[in-house]
């Protein structure tokens, strides 16, 4: 597969004089712990804490990346259900809100740590990444491997909370990085990638979540499992090599464009972002409606070879 670096670079200039936002800090879709210590402090960076609260549990509470704001995944509004759908891409006014309320103005540059124990669980910052991008702001990266990486660097842990200050975020919808049903239908005849990031058991049909209706996947998708994508061990994300030797292994062919999907556009944005934003491949976009909203209509066709 090709790495198509420089339709990559020319789509991401034509975002950059699209959207009023700001500079950024670094082009990076992932820093590491050294780089973010070097900017702590900087007046532009925003650092969102995304792990989530559980059974009286709070992971920021006990420890967090000095100056971050806990905007957690699960309970924050990341993610919206729409006619019973769940998992949708929230509307504009809703964003705008959201990420005013952590902070994060037009020139902030963001920066996601997750908690980097798991791919899915690293999925949440892949998730919130896509929807920064889609809503034209591009001065975004994710704290490669989470805090797991940054307390592996050693590197220091404050307790002290955040209350942000609100600022003014201007959401401008880019469609051509989401998909919905009718580009996903047309892609099951056209030369356009569709990418199950499930596991094999739900590729195949062997096993559903309870959001979705069929067992099976959308014709024409290959299969390739969000959790290639990330190393716990490491931890950190896949490089833009693997990815490439995921994809042709996978069969993935050079094309018109990808559109990936899961369940619920959660997994799918692990996939979307490693072939978008590390392998730099153009013309990749998220169905975040995935199989929740695709097998909520019977008439849809789903297979399971």
């Amino acid at each position: 597969m090709k790495l198509h670096i420089l339709a990559a670079a020319a789509l991401a200039g034509l975002f950059a004089t699209t959207a009023a936002h700001a500079e950024r800090l670094t082009d990076s879709p992932l820093v590491d712990a050294a780089w973010l210590q070097q900017h702590l402090g900087d007046e532009s960076l925003v650092v969102i804490d995304i792990r989530d609260a559980a059974e009286g549990n709070d992971p920021y509470a006990a420890g967090h990346v000095p100056g971050a704001v806990s905007a957690q995944y699960s309970s924050s509004g990341w993610r919206a259900t729409v006619n019973n759908v769940p998992g949708l891409l929230p509307d504009e006014a809703a964003i705008e809100t959201l990420v005013s309320g952590l902070g994060i103005g037009d020139d902030s540059h963001v920066v996601i740590v997750p908690a980097g124990t798991n791919a899915s669980e690293f999925g949440g910052a892949t998730r919130v990444y896509w929807t920064f991008k889609v809503y034209g702001h591009d001065a975004v990266s994710i704290l490669d491997g989470g805090w797991a990486a940054w307390t592996k660097a050693g590197a220091p842990v404050s307790t002290d909370a955040v209350t942000p200050v609100a600022a003014t975020f201007d959401a401008e919808y880019r469609p051509e990085l989401r998909a919905e049903v009718a580009e996903v239908t047309a892609a099951i005849e056209s030369d356009v990638n569709l990418i199950d990031a499930r596991s094999v058991a739900q590729y195949i049909g062997q096993e559903k979540t309870n959001t979705v209706q069929s067992l099976g996947h959308i014709p024409s998708a290959v299969n390739i499992n969000f959790d290639k994508f990330y190393d716990s061990n490491r931890p950190g994300f896949a490089s833009a090599d693997v990815i490439a030797q995921l994809a042709k292994d996978a069969g993935v062919a050079d094309g018109p464009g990808f559109i990936s999907f899961c369940n619920t556009g959660h997994l799918a944005s692990i996939a979307w972002f490693g072939l978008s934003e590390v392998e730099g491949l153009p013309n990749v976009r998220l169905y975040d409606g995935s199989m929740s909203e695709w097998t909520a209509d019977p008439s849809r066709p789903v297979v399971t070879n």
